[in-house]
């Protein structure tokens, strides 16, 4: 099948890579030319592994292929997909301009029937309000279908090849049977492909994300009233994630969640609820506690070195707002950062991916480290702000070594608090008793 993405952000790219890995033919468009031209030669802007691999491969072989062409792009496409950014707005809702603008500008250059497909995150309502703004330009017929997806970062590759699910709204039954046989290859037998109204898909969207932001949210808090009884949120964890009723997804206590998707979807939730003149409690609590969670590794240190803290040195592993990406928006460990340079701290950090991405933020007022090991020389405390695996099996014989004191403050619960006493280290987690080595 011959399909068009446009726009080659984080959804676009991995869409338009795996379709073209099950031997469809692809045209990813973009606007950004030096973007285009480097996808071209093979720089993936984004850190998503397995993807590089297969933009290589698919391209090397043509099946996938880059244009700053949208009339080209499109032009033998029985497929668009539209992936363009909704980042949040002003009010809290998703900026739908770039929606709007490819809209306009495919209704222009059509010159034969064809299916669109929403990609983006957008309110409900989009879809409708798309395909009325391009009929009063199109020359041709054309439908407008919704495909949200539900792709985690630092694991895109397989959630797009094994999904739990694929949920298209569409107004025609040709149109869903069009998009089942293109994802028919990406579904086992016991996964569903859901059809339902395009005002259904885009609300599915949101309501998935608002529930998993909700869990986080909701851990978090248990985890800062377990740590102020002096209960451990691990134990708690266990003794209800085996309640088939919870379970132990998205029940991980750490410093809040970050990232492109959850912080935007809650918020255009919230502006979707109010702009109907309803109540939003749940949501905004959920987006309120979430913000506080961020400061608490900050409150942590500003109890341990109390007026010192700001003479002090501290390390952070991790910045990436999870791990096996580079994305830091919204990450927390940003939020620490400027806690800790407004406070007049030296603050040194490693992350894997993310560093270049931090650094076109922070300059020079930061200390960057290619090791883990660099970043803790001479520092007076650790703090672990992203969970990557690199850092869950560390030395601690060389950390003794390396930190001024053995100090370390666990925003993932990493490590086990018995085994850090033992080893002679300060150690607090997040809904843990603190320990003392």
């Amino acid at each position: 099948m011959k399909i068009a993405v446009i726009g080659t952000g984080y959804v676009g790219l991995v869409q338009g890579t795996c379709l073209a890995e099950s031997g469809n033919d692809v045209v990813c468009i973009d606007k950004i030319a030096e973007k285009v031209e480097g996808l071209k030669r093979g720089k993936i802007p984004i850190y998503e592994p397995g993807l590089a691999e297969l933009v290589h491969r698919n391209t090397r072989d043509g099946r996938l292929s880059f244009t700053t062409s949208l009339a080209e792009g499109i032009r033998e496409a029985e497929i668009v997909f539209i992936a363009v950014g909704t980042p949040q707005g002003d009010h809290g809702g998703a900026d739908l301009s770039g929606v709007w603008a490819v809209g306009t500008q495919v209704a222009e250059v059509l010159e034969e029937p064809k299916i669109l497909v929403i990609k983006s995150t957008v309110p409900v309502g989009t879809n409708a309000e798309l395909a009325r703004r391009m009929k009063e330009i199109a020359r041709v017929p054309f439908d407008v279908a919704s495909n949200p997806e539900f792709l985690k970062e630092g694991a895109a590759i397989e959630d797009f090849n094994k999904p739990d699910r694929v949920v298209v709204g569409a107004r025609r039954e040709e149109v869903a049977d069009k998009l089942h046989e293109l994802y028919a290859p990406f579904l086992r037998t016991d996964r569903p492909f859901l059809v339902m109204s395009p005002e259904s898909a885009e609300m599915t969207k949101y309501v998935a994300n608002c529930l998993l932001a909700t869990k986080i949210s909701f851990i978090n808090e248990m985890a800062n009233l377990c740590e102020a009884y002096g209960a451990d949120i691990n134990e708690v964890r266990r003794g209800i994630g085996h309640d088939q009723r919870i379970g132990f997804h998205f029940l991980h206590p750490g410093v809040g969640y970050g990232g492109s998707c959850f912080p935007k979807d809650v918020r255009a939730a919230i502006h979707m609820a109010t702009s109907k003149g309803m109540p939003a409690r749940m949501m905004e609590s959920v987006d309120e506690v979430n913000e506080a969670q961020k400061h608490v590794l900050f409150g942590k240190l500003k109890a341990h070195f109390k007026d010192a803290l700001g003479s002090a040195t501290i390390a952070v592993w991790g910045l990436a707002f999870k791990p096996r990406t580079d994305d830091i928006r919204e990450a927390p460990a940003l939020v620490l950062i400027d806690a800790l340079l407004k406070e007049g701290a030296t603050v040194r950090v490693h992350d894997p991916e993310a560093i270049p991405n931090v650094k076109a933020i922070y300059g020079d007022k930061i200390a960057y480290c290619d090791r883990p090991y660099g970043a803790i020389e001479q520092a007076d405390a650790l703090v672990i702000a992203t969970e990557w695996n690199e850092f869950r099996n560390p030395d601690f014989e060389v950390m003794r070594r390396l930190l001024r004191q053995p100090v370390i403050f666990d925003g993932r619960n990493v490590y086990d608090p018995a085994r850090m006493a033992a080893l002679g280290f300060a150690y607090e987690g997040i809904g843990l008793p603190p320990c003392r080595g």
